[in-house]
């Protein structure tokens, strides 16, 4: 795998995220956007894209305005998240799935018109992205930050730490694959 593809991909879900910005205002920085790349959260969705970017920009909202948005370590969504996500362009469904609540917003087609042209740059580096970590064939989903929600995604995460002291939790493995690099130093994450 390339390891420029990493890089690529978190330049553009950080751009991405900058064009969320421009219309919610309170949304923060996304401290890491390289966390998002291959970690798991089942109550959020399995697919990486900007639909899910959109998911993790009404956690963002939520933090932000100091907003309970999720119960049972983050696996149940409820009514305050669903507020957030209508904010953010998502509908969602009528009824609460029983163990992750409202979770699985969609985009509505005004959302996905907004923002036209940031879909298309971020599906064009995750397509790339997907290509570069699937040389032996098998077919890997994107998945997101679990470490919020408890959840282990397949491991325990360590602390990893970069050149200016930022770090992130990651499973060892996941970090064996390629470097995780930091958007702001340029170095990579290496465990604690």
């Amino acid at each position: 795998m390339s390891t420029t593809q990493p890089l690529v991909l978190a330049a553009e879900l950080a751009a991405a995220w900058s064009d969320i910005q421009a219309f919610h205002q309170d949304l923060p920085d996304l401290a890491s956007p390289e966390a998002l790349i291959g970690e798991s959260s089942s109550a959020c969705g399995t697919r990486l894209g900007f639909e899910r970017l959109l998911h993790e920009a009404a956690h963002g909202l939520a933090a932000a305005r100091d907003i309970r948005d999720t119960s049972r370590a983050g696996r149940y969504h409820n009514r305050r998240f669903l507020l957030l996500a209508s904010e953010l362009g998502l509908a969602h469904p009528v009824e609460p799935h029983a163990s992750s609540g409202f979770s699985q917003v969609t985009m509505l087609k005004e959302t996905r018109d907004r923002y036209a042209e940031t879909i298309e740059r971020l599906d064009l580096a995750l397509g790339a992205h997907q290509e570069a970590v699937a040389g032996d064939g098998a077919s890997r989903a994107f998945r997101g930050p679990a470490a919020r929600h408890g959840s282990s995604g397949g491991g325990v995460r360590v602390k990893a730490v970069c050149g200016c002291g930022r770090n992130v939790r990651v499973v060892p493995s996941v970090l064996a694959q390629a470097s995780i690099v930091c958007g702001a130093c340029q170095q990579p994450f290496k465990i604690a």
